[in-house]
């Protein structure tokens, strides 16, 4: 009765990872696609300088974050100090 309970507990648990890795994989690739229509569609093209288009890009993230997870990256990364890296952004800040 053991062996069966641990089994099932095992058998819901894999099913509960895969579930999480499947939200995250769309998740990300969600994101990636908002990011890319924010490069190609809300930086005018006008904005030659790189550091410039930097600083809309991140602008527009940060609208973009706060809509998908009401904050933005920097107060996620203050919030989960210990969780370097692994923001829901799902990409690598």
């Amino acid at each position: 009765m053991v062996r069966e309970f641990d089994r099932l507990k095992h058998e819901e648990y894999e099913q509960l990872a895969l579930e999480w890795n499947v939200k995250r994989t769309l998740a990300k690739i969600n994101y990636r696609i908002h990011t890319d229509a924010v490069k190609m569609h809300l930086i005018p093209p006008r904005i030659s300088n790189p550091k410039r288009a930097g600083i809309v890009y991140a602008s527009e993230a940060d609208m973009l974050n706060i809509a998908l997870f009401g904050f933005t990256a920097k107060q996620w990364q203050a919030m989960n100090p210990e969780l370097k890296g692994k923001c829901p952004r799902l990409c690598e800040c």
